[in-house]
């Protein structure tokens, strides 16, 4: 393994401006030489994201308005996590009912990963939901008000993100990773029924034996 890197270490942060659920801090850390520098950082309470699978392997999701860009976005169900105390898997519960109306048989933790660390600390927890039925959408602001709700076959993702129609990064990363999750499921499901055919084989076979002895 390489050697690990020398240590840096944050000795000192002050709040900068307070923003909703955003803070913009600046941090005062000392590098692996002893040189003491800032950066301006923003602090953000996480989200999540949810690939809500139909019977069918379709990706259920959302158009919605994006104000920073200006344009609408393709993506799957997603949002903060603002509510106090409340657990990741709790949040894609609520996140699934409020924007698409549905709730999740099953759900599975996909993958947690950094959305730009080079300026914020904000994570996303994506899950992989299934068995769904229908609860009702309860929409939160403006944006989801208008809102659509559409869906594309998850082997369509490769083709949808080189065609830019796919350009959002946790819906890219949450489906490539259920894609991933869901292809090794159904791999170790084959070897599992093939082992059972063998042991019905062999058990017939030694049945056999013994009569025939």
């Amino acid at each position: 393994m390489p050697p690990e890197p020398a240590p840096f270490r944050r000795i000192g942060e002050r709040t900068r401006l307070e923003l909703g659920f955003l803070t913009v801090a600046t941090g005062t850390y000392v590098g692996p030489d002893g040189f003491t520098f800032e950066r301006d950082v923003v602090r953000h309470p996480g989200a999540v994201c949810v690939v809500a699978l139909d019977d069918a392997g379709a990706v259920v999701c959302v158009r919605q308005y994006r104000s920073a860009i200006d344009r609408y976005v393709l993506e799957i169900p997603a949002g903060k996590m603002d509510v106090p105390d409340e657990e990741p898997a709790a949040c894609a519960r609520r996140e699934l009912a409020e924007e698409v109306g549905l709730a999740a048989g099953s759900l599975s933790a996909l993958v947690t990963f950094f959305n730009s660390p080079g300026f914020t600390d904000e994570t996303t927890h994506c899950f992989l939901a299934e068995d769904l039925s229908d609860v009702g959408r309860s929409t939160q602001g403006v944006e989801e008000d208008h809102m659509t709700i559409e869906r594309f076959p998850l082997e369509d993702l490769d083709r949808l993100v080189a065609a830019g129609e796919l350009v959002d990064a946790k819906t890219i990363i949450a489906c490539s990773t259920a894609r991933a999750m869901l292809a090794a499921r159904a791999a170790a499901e084959r070897v599992a029924s093939a082992s059972a055919s063998t042991a019905v084989v062999a058990a017939g076979a030694a049945r056999a034996t013994r009569a025939g002895g």
